[in-house]
């Protein structure tokens, strides 16, 4: 059961509401979000009568929701979820493209790559500052140094910028050089306690699903951000480990509609580490906009052949342009914008 608090609810009416839960015998989980803080109500709560917490002062709803992910979950909130980032939206009708470097390599790299990206007509750029990897000995990232130069090449076209967090120590970094949004990458999906401290701010997130993980234990992780306050929760379906060699992951087409379904949150789609060639990346593109995806996250290189790693998927500027060309067509049939 979740309870759901008018706009500009006091402190006096949440810890009525919360005394009241303790009468019942249910524990109270506050999450307060920039716009609604919402409770939710923790124990048997099937006694309980939706009557007794609606006529508490303060409260605007109260809503049995059967999922496990309570705030998440399409189930309370029937209206797609809309994120505001620098006034530009990620969700509803508006599909965005994210394109950029798989790593921060050099101030001129990532000028080239903030020029032609800008170019190619995307709103966000992404980069790694900070890159985990399978070998101890391959390229880890610039770090901080690599923050620094990101957000300088991005300014220069009013682009936001979309970096992966791996560490809870670099959290104040991120926040000092005002990262647009935070990126949880796939082997962080289920880091508990990362997660906990990305939802006590309220920087928009993108959560990557795990290697081998269900839609449920996805949905799992978001709610953990969401449980804490922050409500700007992005999906990001990058493909699942399977036995097949012939590409590196495989694209979980179907997880879109799914997702559509079970949650309000936008969904996007990585199709660069999905097929981890960049042959592939249009294909598997123009299938997510056609099964329903708010977004892409899609690498691209000033020259991918000179790329210190992940150079096999990421597309050159021209093949990015073209890219963009061929997709607006399928976005506007399907009633969206590009």
């Amino acid at each position: 059961m979740i309870i759901i608090m008018r706009s500009h609810v006091t402190d006096e009416e949440i810890n009525a509401v919360k005394n009241k839960l303790k009468e019942l015998d249910l524990e109270a989980n506050i999450s307060r979000g920039v716009e609604r803080t919402i409770i939710g109500a923790i124990g048997e709560e099937r006694s309980v009568h939706e009557e007794s917490l609606q006529a508490l002062s303060g409260v605007e709803d109260v809503i049995r929701v059967v999922k496990p992910y309570k705030i998440v979950a399409r189930e309370w909130h029937k209206e797609d979820t809309i994120i505001d980032i620098k006034g530009m939206p990620l969700g509803g009708k508006k599909f965005q493209v994210i394109a950029g470097p798989c790593s921060v390599e050099t101030q001129e790299q990532m000028d080239l790559a903030a020029k032609k990206v800008a170019a190619a007509g995307c709103n966000f750029m992404r980069a790694g500052a900070f890159k985990p990897r399978t070998s101890p000995y391959s390229f880890q990232g610039k770090g901080v140094e690599g923050l620094k130069m990101f957000r300088q090449a991005a300014d220069k076209y009013n682009l936001p910028i979309i970096t992966e967090l791996m560490d809870v120590r670099y959290l104040d970094d991120f926040l000092k050089y005002k990262v647009d949004i935070i990126q949880i990458g796939t082997r962080n999906m289920q880091n508990f306690d990362l997660l906990k401290e990305v939802g006590k701010i309220h920087t928009p997130v993108i959560l990557k699903r795990g290697l081998c993980a269900t839609l449920s234990e996805w949905l799992m992780s978001a709610e953990y951000i969401a449980a804490g306050g922050n409500h700007n929760i992005i999906l990001c379906e990058r493909g699942v480990r399977t036995f097949e060699k012939a590409y590196r992951n495989m694209l979980d087409v179907t997880a879109i509609p799914v997702l559509k379904k079970e949650t309000h949150l936008p969904v996007i789609v990585d199709p660069s580490h999905a097929g981890g060639k960049a042959e592939l990346v249009p294909a598997l593109s123009k299938a997510a906009i056609a099964a329903g995806a708010d977004g892409l996250l899609i690498e691209m290189h000033p020259n991918p052949c000179e790329a210190w790693c992940d150079a096999d998927q990421a597309l050159a500027p021209d093949k990015l342009v073209n890219l963009m060309a061929d997709m607006k067509g399928i976005v506007e049939v399907i009633g969206r914008e590009f």
